[in-house]
């Protein structure tokens, strides 16, 4: 283990450069040709952004400050595009400012805004998915049925935008195939239509979904998505779209936590475990982190992050609540009937590794809730990475 990292006292994220930039290259030789928009969301972290720009990422961005963050990376404008469907005027008027000219869409009253406030900008309308298959379904918020979808691109070009792609998104953390399938589908039909009317789109974006491969589920089992299927049905659809479209397609794609989330590592401390006796009778075991919903394990709702504790390789094991350090109720978490395994010998002060926590812990962090500051953040590349911590490369 490194030393700076195995000395230190304080929680802190740790992200492994190297692992990123390994899974950045192995995304590129699965998607041969896709041009890799990161979802800056997923890890707004400088050095990691400034990484990926210089393995060649461009960056979907959800907003001017993200905009101009990703500005900073060096990264040519033209390779930034506004990715979020729900903007003010003045947003527009923003990115627009910043040189932006690629905006996502769904609705005419948006396209109506951007040819007020960006005239002659590009726009890519998203189409609704039904979202089955993900943690995180996106369903509701964003996206139009393919009918409207032709509408709004219509309107676009009669308002002078280029109506310039079309857009899904099959939900964060997607765990099927056929969820990319569905939505491959539903862009060919769609794609049929415009190019019917004279509206020929010059990329379609793949949007984000790509999954984490180091999360476990509810019960503590190995989510293990099928990440191989996934790569071959999207190359497929690919392939499919550019044979049927009516001029050459290019392909987009925004992953998020796929790049990002196996190669960050939380190192936090025990607080206390503790048992006691609930109402119903029953003893029951809590495990209490120094780290917890709302510093670093926003996510913990959805999914169980890997617990490592260095100081109890081999410790007899207790079923726990594992909570974070806060006085609200919701920062804990134990899955239906499922308790994490733990040391039963720790101590009060022993590290712990929280594993495959480099997505959107930072991006969710409170600015110190309950008084508990968010975790400060160091970098570190693959031959420094502690072996209890970030994944260097490869399929867990």
């Amino acid at each position: 283990m490194h030393a700076a990292l195995a000395a230190a006292s304080e929680d802190q994220l740790v992200f492994d450069l190297a692992g990123i930039e390994r899974q950045y290259e192995s995304l590129t030789r699965e998607l041969p040709g896709v041009d890799v928009r990161f979802a800056m969301k997923a890890c707004p972290v400088d050095e990691v952004l400034t990484c990926l720009a210089n393995k060649g990422a461009g960056f979907d961005a959800a907003g001017p400050n993200e905009i101009a963050q990703a500005i900073r990376t060096g990264v040519p404008i033209g390779r930034i595009h506004y990715g979020n469907t729900i903007k003010s005027d003045r947003n527009i008027v923003d990115a627009h400012r910043l040189g932006v000219r690629d905006f996502a869409t769904d609705c005419l009253e948006d396209v109506a805004a951007i040819a007020t406030h960006a005239p002659g900008a590009r726009v890519f309308c998203r189409l609704a998915t039904s979202g089955d298959g993900a943690l995180w379904g996106l369903s509701r918020k964003f996206g139009c049925s393919g009918a409207d979808a032709v509408r709004v691109m219509e309107a676009a070009r009669d308002a002078g935008l280029t109506p310039s792609g079309l857009s899904v998104h099959v939900g964060s953390q997607q765990m099927t195939a056929e969820a990319w399938r569905e939505a491959l589908e539903r862009l060919s039909e769609v794609l049929a239509t415009l190019n019917r009317r004279g509206i020929f789109p010059d990329h379609i974006n793949l949007g984000g979904g790509l999954p984490a491969l180091g999360y476990l589920d509810k019960r503590g089992r190995s989510l293990d998505p099928p990440v191989d299927k996934i790569f071959a049905v999207v190359r497929e659809g690919m392939q499919q779209l550019r044979g049927m479209s009516g001029t050459p397609l290019e392909f987009v794609m925004e992953p998020g936590r796929h790049l990002v989330a196996d190669h960050g590592a939380i190192k936090a401390h025990v607080s206390r475990l503790s048992s006691r006796q609930q109402l119903s009778g029953e003893r029951q075991y809590w495990l209490y982190l120094s780290c917890g919903k709302f510093n670093g394990l926003y996510e913990m709702d959805e999914l169980q992050y890997k617990l490592v504790f260095p100081s109890h390789a081999d410790a007899e094991y207790v079923p726990a609540v594992v909570a974070g350090p806060t006085c609200d109720s919701d920062d804990a978490y134990a899955h239906e009937d499922n308790l994490v395994r733990v040391p039963e010998a720790v101590e009060s002060g022993d590290p712990v590794w929280i594993l495959s926590s480099g997505a959107y812990a930072t991006s969710y962090m409170t600015q110190g809730f309950n008084g508990f500051s968010p975790l400060p953040y160091t970098l570190i590349h693959g031959e420094q990475s502690p072996r209890v911590g970030v994944s260097v490369g490869g399929r867990k």
